[in-house]
């Protein structure tokens, strides 16, 4: 009898776990965009007809009706999350250390640092002069600064003599800045004002005269550097107009203060100019002329320039040049190039040379001596992990400034003295609500893509929570594009999904740099698909070997991550219980034809030129937006912000419409579109807060965890 009462509530628990997740969204009906057909024809004359197109007039009252909707529909169908989700918002809030400050950096005889406020959702800039027992200057207090706007940026920049700074401001979420200025010697602010810049600013060494960037009003493409005079009335010199449209423009200075840089580059090419900073009626001397598929970037100490290259290597190789001869024909090895480690950056000393490398994925910081070039490396002791050399203004030092942080050990910030080889953890940051480190476990695994090519995916969760028998949610990432490296890092926020038994994936497919050069080659142009291939492939491995369960397995991806949500969402919807797309980069084609927008002619070298049949037929093969058909697609939360400078708002717009329109299962699919920030996002640390649980009560509600 006990036998059988055993075996009974053995099945009642099994049938229990099994039980379908009852369907709790309300039945309402969706938004129905309009159609209103709009022929697109290519240079080569394919044409397509696009029934959404209307929905990018940002300024068209039936437009912000129609976002509007989506956005109500959406707080219709999740209303009855919205306790869960206040509690996730406020678990994660909890975690946060409201009143904290970061680690100083010191320049001359100032130390800078950032604090916040207990219930200030920005930064209050500020300086200690002689050491950080002086008293406190505060430089720009980003509370004081964002009251009355709905959205808000900020950074400083301060003169060669620390006596003036430069405050950028942007309250829109388009990247436009306004720079202002203040006298610290004084606390006042002046009367200069420049409106519309793109943020980049670089001081002239007479201590008066800023550099600074501007953008295209319609394509966003930062084009002309201009310089300005303090109390001067008369008009910026416009010092260098980018006019080739493939490429955009940036200033920065050098470490030895003695030139600024003019950089114009785009995803495959770049070239460098330098202007003396002692004179700023000079004019700029270009270093290389541009070359397809070559790009470098330049620093300088001493006499000569360091160059950073892919010339004669694709993982990249650092170079030296003098000042008066800095050409090609005239560079000479530092680093070699080598084919299995990718110079990711390096930075200068008096007495040492740091190199920041890149092995199968994994950050190695190498310290080199000048005089006799012996060298040794940092150890960081974890499987999966990121770390990279910090901000180190000092040049006459033997210490050098890190980060670390992994997928169970929070940000941290180190010194490393370079002639004892001895660290000092300045800081960790403190994570509130007894977390502990111990109860989470990382893992780094190889996938392997249906070509054979080896893909990591680094893993964490939480060890009692976690069974290796198919049965856990999982949470996959990834983004695989524009050569950038994702890096296993920490997030206090993804610790309200471990705790509930979620594993968390990210896949370092191709079209990333993590295994070097020709990794993002591998994916990107022609072999774009192999972005897509891999993260699925990344999916069936998570499965197979029974880190995710079937039935519980989400994909998230943002930006061109988007695409990649999109793309995958086309060729496997069966695959995925629900899809995250933010600010997704869905309707390749269009954008790509449309000059008059970011994301364009820069960006030809990245997915392709539409007026070259070739590269045209491959984009639309798998373009999110074209590639949409009648058929099942997983649950989908697709987000984006009105103001998105990047990744205009009518794309997922526009896709979402054309989901509704064709899909054939019951799956929700949910638009939300943030009326008041850009491509980021909500700003300050607790509004974004709001939407991450809003992400993370979506995955979690379609497996019926409610608490």
């Amino acid at each position: 009898m006990k036998k059988f009462n055993l075996l009974f509530l053995c099945t009642l628990i099994i049938g229990a776990c099994n039980k379908p997740v009852e369907n709790k969204f309300p039945d309402v009906k969706p938004p129905v965009a309009a159609i209103k057909p709009f022929e697109i024809t290519a240079k080569h004359g394919h044409k397509r007809v696009d029934n959404y197109y209307w929905l990018k007039e940002r300024e068209d009252t039936a437009v912000i009706n129609y976002l509007t909707a989506e956005n109500k529909y959406l707080d219709t169908m999740t209303a009855h999350t919205k306790a869960f989700r206040e509690k996730l918002y406020n678990e994660m809030k909890a975690r946060i250390k409201e009143k904290d400050e970061s680690v100083p950096y010191q320049e001359d005889d100032y130390f800078y640092y950032t604090r916040f406020e207990e219930g200030g959702d920005y930064p209050v800039y500020c300086r200690k002069k002689g050491s950080m027992e002086g008293a406190e200057e505060v430089i720009a207090n980003g509370n004081e600064m964002s009251k009355n706007q709905k959205y808000f940026n900020m950074f400083t920049v301060h003169s060669p003599k620390h006596d003036l700074v430069a405050i950028c401001l942007d309250t829109v979420g388009r990247r436009f800045y306004t720079i202002k200025f203040k006298d610290m010697t004084i606390g006042k602010m002046l009367a200069d004002k420049i409106d519309g810049t793109s943020g980049n600013v670089a001081w002239a060494n007479d201590n008066k005269t800023v550099f600074y960037g501007k953008q295209d009003a319609e394509t966003l493409r930062a084009n002309q550097i201009f310089r300005h005079a303090l109390g001067e009335t008369s008009s910026d010199k416009l010092i260098y107009e980018e006019k080739d449209e493939t490429l955009s423009s940036y200033i920065n200075k050098s470490k030895s203060d003695k030139y600024i840089f003019i950089n114009s580059g785009r995803k495959d090419a770049s070239f460098v100019q330098f202007i003396d900073a002692n004179n700023i009626n000079s004019k700029p001397v270009v270093i290389e002329p541009i070359q397809n598929d070559v790009q470098y970037e330049v620093n300088h100490a001493g006499d000569k320039f360091y160059i950073r290259t892919n010339a004669d290597g694709k993982n990249y190789r650092l170079v030296e040049a003098s000042e008066t001869k800095p050409g090609k024909a005239n560079w000479k090895d530092v680093i070699a190039h080598r084919d299995n480690v990718f110079l990711r950056g390096f930075e200068l000393f008096k007495d040492y040379l740091a190199i920041e490398e890149e092995i199968e994925g994994l950050t190695k910081i190498r310290i080199i001596q000048w005089k006799d070039k012996s060298e040794h490396s940092i150890d960081f002791g974890e499987p999966a992990y990121i770390a990279g050399i910090d901000f180190n203004p000092q040049f006459d030092t033997k210490t050098i400034r890190y980060s670390y942080q992994s997928m169970t050990t929070p940000p941290s910030t180190y010194d490393y003295t370079m002639d004892t080889k001895e660290k000092k953890l300045l800081k960790q940051r403190e994570v509130l609500g007894g977390f502990d480190a111990n109860l989470y476990q990382t893992e780094r695994v190889m996938a392997t893509a249906k070509d054979g090519a080896k893909v990591p995916i680094s893993i964490v969760y939480r060890k009692d929570k976690f069974k290796k028998d198919g049965t856990n949610p999982c949470l996959q990432y990834a983004y695989g594009s524009y050569g950038s490296t994702s890096y296993a890092s920490f997030s206090s926020n993804r610790l309200s999904m471990l705790d509930r038994g979620f594993v968390y994936a990210l896949a370092h497919i191709r079209g990333g740099q993590e295994m070097g050069g020709q990794w993002y080659e591998d994916g990107k142009m022609m072999k774009k698909k192999n972005t897509f291939t891999d993260f699925i492939d990344c999916s069936e491995f998570l499965v197979a070997n029974k880190y995710a369960a079937k039935d519980k397995l989400f994909a998230y991806g943002g930006s061109a991550g988007g695409l990649l949500m999109g793309a995958i969402t086309n060729m496997r919807p069966d695959l995925y219980k629900g899809v995250i797309a933010a600010v997704p980069f869905v309707d390749v084609i269009t954008t790509m034809m449309d000059e008059t927008i970011p994301l364009t002619t820069f960006e030809w070298r990245e997915w392709g030129n539409p007026n070259i049949e070739e590269q045209y037929e491959y984009m639309l093969s798998y373009s999110p937006y074209d590639q949409v058909e009648k058929k099942d697609y997983p649950n989908l939360l697709v987000t984006t912000g009105l103001h998105d400078s990047q990744v205009q708002y009518w794309e997922p717009a526009k896709w979402v419409a054309k989901l509704r329109a064709m899909k054939t299962d019951k799956n929700v699919l949910l638009l939300y579109t943030n009326m008041d920030a850009g491509h980021g996002g909500a700003s300050g640390r607790f509004r974004a807060i709001k939407e991450e649980a809003m992400r993370q009560a979506f995955m979690m509600d379609l497996i019926g965890i409610s608490e």
